[in-house]
């Protein structure tokens, strides 16, 4: 599922509210048909794979800022979540490697590696449910096409869920669904909202005159 809106039209909060983060003060969330406050509430964090829009990086060794709250992985297997997050490569060109150790927070990172290494933390856990808060908003179309690509295999068996303020991002989701004001606005795939010639269509047509730009 796709979910995209303009700023504070209240992607952010649905994805707050499907990991507690807050509650609902009205109505409420289902996850297997069950309210999400039934679920053991540690349970349901460990098999959500999240990457929030404000990254957050340990003082610590890339590898295990990736591996971060799983004790069992193997070495491919977090090689594996960086090529799939388009990190690899960078990581590689580090004099340390995967052992290359981060300033507070990934201070000597830019914000499309701190993005990606993020994304790869999220992958290597492979969760029943990915929510992607607009995590690819500091990388170029070329590297989000590719990360998509990866996203795509990673979330064939699972539930995906992709919050984004650029179109191209959720293009490819099954349904998607158009916020505005925190109501949803217009839902459907990417070719039924275009036919719709509302906020959706509104949306595509100005990011790709910018993007032509």
């Amino acid at each position: 599922m796709g979910i995209v809106g303009r700023t504070g039209s209240g992607k952010s909060t649905i994805a707050n509210l499907l990991l507690r983060m807050m509650n609902p003060t009205s109505g409420e969330i289902l996850i297997d048909g069950q309210p999400v406050a039934s679920h053991d509430l540690a349970h349901l964090r460990k098999n959500i794979g999240y990457v929030p829009q404000e990254v957050f990086l340990f003082s610590d060794s890339i590898h295990n800022n990736i591996a971060f709250g799983k004790d069992d992985l193997t070495e491919a297997e977090i090689s594996q979540a960086a090529l799939d997050a388009d990190i690899h490569d960078t990581i590689q060109g580090f004099a340390d490697g995967y052992q290359t150790i981060l300033g507070e927070r990934g201070i000597n990172l830019s914000g499309g590696q701190k993005q990606r290494i993020s994304i790869a933390r999220a992958l290597v856990k492979k969760p029943t449910i990915f929510v992607f808060d607009d995590c690819l908003s500091a990388v170029d179309t070329e590297t989000e096409d590719h990360i998509l690509g990866s996203l795509r295999k990673a979330m064939s068996t699972c539930t995906g869920i992709i919050i984004a303020h650029r179109i191209s991002s959720v293009k490819e989701a099954d349904h998607i669904i158009v916020l505005d004001h925190g109501k949803i606005r217009e839902s459907g795939n990417h070719q039924e909202l275009l036919s719709h010639n509302g906020l959706y269509a509104a949306m595509y047509r100005q990011q790709s005159a910018e993007k032509a730009d």
